[in-house]
């Protein structure tokens, strides 16, 4: 962390934003704020060189396209990115951000391309795509609780040998490889879950954070209205039946 404030890079928003993913950097900024850390957010515009003063590097989701446009320009950053991180940034991904960390990915028109190769993953297209809520497990030693998302993608990411997932998946598809969602390493956090999956799951956002300040245990915030979003995508999540085949009717129609 710098010596004035955490700052939050939001990187390539025009390209990696698809399902509100900005909304993950602006919770960081403001559950900074609520505990008196100063704090900002830095966006890093496409063809800009990616900074190394940045604390946290957040990654969103992507069509094909533009996954491929951003693809050049973090490859770039990549050893940017790496050294970074073994200074203690934190890296955050979502979706296409997931898919952008391994050492391949394959892009919508079937060529395998490279990715920045920071983890030992790689994913190829599947048959149709995973839609719908989802529910991860995290493993128990996280201390984190069952995390809510939206998953909406047709990539299929197999973890390397020793690469750890983010968590177990109850409900959804996450990887769609393997029954887990993500990818956790050393200060490198990455999942399918958008809705954006931070306003959804506060205690992810403050395990972030937590490596960022350095401390497992920040104070907590009151968020009746962060709970009461959690209880209803938990229990949304879990429909059964008719309700759930007619929510699934909803989500894939358009």
């Amino acid at each position: 962390m710098t010596a004035s404030s955490v700052r939050v890079g939001l990187v390539y928003p025009e390209l990696l934003g698809t399902y509100g993913d900005r909304g993950n950097a602006v919770v960081l900024v403001e559950r900074c704020r609520r505990r008196g850390i100063d704090a900002e957010l830095v966006e890093v515009t496409a063809g800009t060189p990616l900074p190394a003063s940045l604390d946290v590097y957040l990654f969103g989701g992507g069509e094909d396209d533009a996954q491929v446009m951003a693809a050049a320009g973090m490859r770039s950053g990549a050893a940017t990115i790496a050294s970074a991180r073994d200074a203690g940034a934190a890296v955050f991904a979502v979706c296409a951000g997931v898919q952008l960390l391994g050492t391949t990915y394959e892009a919508g028109d079937g060529d395998i391309l490279d990715g920045l190769g920071l983890l030992d993953l790689e994913t190829r297209a599947g048959e149709g795509r995973l839609i719908g809520e989802c529910l991860v497990t995290p493993a128990r030693t996280t201390g984190l609780p069952v995390l809510t998302g939206f998953e909406n993608h047709g990539g299929r990411t197999t973890l390397g040998p020793g690469v750890a997932p983010l968590g177990r998946v109850t409900v959804g598809h996450g990887n769609g490889v393997g029954g887990v969602d993500g990818v956790l390493a050393d200060h490198v956090l990455g999942t399918y879950l958008h809705g954006p999956v931070l306003p959804r799951n506060p205690a992810l956002a403050d395990h972030l954070l937590g490596w960022v300040v350095g401390t497992d245990r920040l104070p907590p915030l009151d968020d009746p209205l962060v709970d009461a979003l959690r209880t209803e995508r938990l229990a949304d999540a879990m429909l059964t039946g008719f309700a759930a085949r007619r929510r699934d009717w909803h989500l894939n129609r358009g």
